[in-house]
């Protein structure tokens, strides 16, 4: 019950800091990637606040034995890079770069009733599905 809630808080404080950050805003974040046109530097203090809480979050959760609410570690082993992964990280900034969405700020902005951001969820939803039927075979 404890995990739950407190996974229940993090991601109303994730989103929340999503919504305040102008990050569920395509054109805020298109403007930030336009590096030739009107550049919009404003989401790179976001980007700098995340850094400064995930960098000492990853270090100490590389030191812990085991976690705190959970089993096991979910990290991933390190210097383990492959095609697939690759491939998923450029289709990622592709995809954002295209839209000005990523999953969590798309499910953020739901609640906002940004209407591109249920038409992106669909699309994400269907290339989903489509994956696991790829990957099946």
């Amino acid at each position: 019950m404890a995990r739950l809630l407190i996974s229940l808080i993090a991601g109303a404080l994730f989103g929340a800091g999503l919504i305040v950050s102008q990050m569920v805003n395509p054109a805020r974040v298109l403007g930030f990637l336009d590096f030739a046109g009107t550049w919009d530097p404003t989401l790179a203090f976001v980007l700098s606040g995340a850094l400064a809480v995930s960098i000492p979050g990853f270090w100490l959760t590389r030191r812990l034995r085991t976690p705190v609410l959970e089993n096991k570690s979910h990290l991933p082993p390190p210097g383990r890079l492959d095609g697939r992964l690759i491939l998923g990280a450029v289709l990622f900034g592709i995809g954002w770069g295209l839209v000005g969405f990523c999953p969590g700020p798309a499910l953020a902005a739901l609640g906002t009733g940004e209407a591109k951001a249920f038409g992106f969820l669909a699309a994400m939803a269907t290339g989903m599905w489509l994956f696991g039927r790829i990957a099946q075979r």
